[in-house]
């Protein structure tokens, strides 16, 4: 035990001796990485549109999981999960929604926690009146 607070001791000494501090960083001109200043005001976007009720929107591959009809702002927590107040099987056909996969249940009939966070794979699709970014995808 002596030797251990000996040795504490003496990396103090060394730290408060003023032997290991490091100079002053020098300092460091950044430039930006866009193409000048940002000087331009533009109109915000059209609010993006989504399918009408009951029209599904079409896969762009095979085993894609299904994209979400509406917007997808419901809280998922730990303790709950809000996409299931319309999804789950109980309620879906009550609400006339569409009830999650048999995949996404245990055996017990409880939500697999495997599949909990469902924008996780399944992201909300809106027809955006404004592209995001260029997209020259294919199916074929």
């Amino acid at each position: 035990m002596k030797k251990v607070l000996t040795l504490v001791a003496l990396m103090a000494l060394g730290a408060c001796s003023g032997q290991q501090t490091k100079p002053a960083a020098e300092p460091v001109n950044i430039s930006s990485l866009g193409k000048g200043e940002i000087t331009a005001v533009r109109a915000a976007d059209e609010m993006p549109t989504y399918p009408r009720k009951g029209q599904s929107i079409e896969r762009g591959f095979v085993h894609q999981p299904p994209l979400i009809p509406h917007k997808a702002d419901y809280k998922i927590s730990i303790k709950k999960n809000g996409c299931m107040t319309c999804h789950s099987p109980e309620k879906a056909k009550r609400m006339k929604a569409t009830q999650i996969h048999s995949s996404h249940i245990l055996p017990d009939s409880k939500l697999n926690y495997e599949y909990f966070n469902c924008t996780q794979c399944h992201v909300p699709q809106a027809e955006n009146k404004q592209k995001l970014v260029d997209n020259s995808f294919s199916n074929q």
